[in-house]
């Protein structure tokens, strides 16, 4: 059985995107240069970025095709993560709705990654 414990998202430019990311985290990176930078979060989990530059092999998804995902306890703390988020000036794809697995919203990352927070509500 294999456990996955690091992803890595692509960008244009890691330093700038860290800068984005220790908002949305909550921490600092434990490794940080011009190519790629490196966060551990609080559940061991690791969180690189990565420059779509220098990858090898080179990237080419492309942005977007994918979803971090952020699961909350509750609706209201769905309603302050979008609040924190938008106010970054994070792109807004979807505000905050009530779908089939729960409630949830999306924003896009300076690269277009989509992030998206959420709370199970049994809709």
């Amino acid at each position: 059985m294999v456990h996955p414990d690091f992803t890595i998202l692509f960008v244009d430019n890691p330093l700038k995107s860290a800068d984005v990311y220790q908002s949305l985290l909550g921490v600092e990176p434990v490794e940080r240069s011009p190519t790629f930078v490196l966060f551990v979060l609080p559940t061991g989990l690791k969180f690189g970025l990565w420059s779509r530059h220098t990858a090898q092999p080179p990237v080419t998804a492309a942005s977007g095709s994918s979803e971090v995902c952020v699961k909350c306890d509750s609706i209201a703390d769905v309603d302050r993560i979008y609040a924190d988020w938008s106010s970054l000036g994070l792109r807004v794809l979807q505000m905050p709705v009530e779908l089939d697995f729960g409630y949830t919203f999306v924003v896009a990352d300076p690269d277009g990654h989509r992030l998206r927070a959420y709370a199970m509500t049994g809709a």
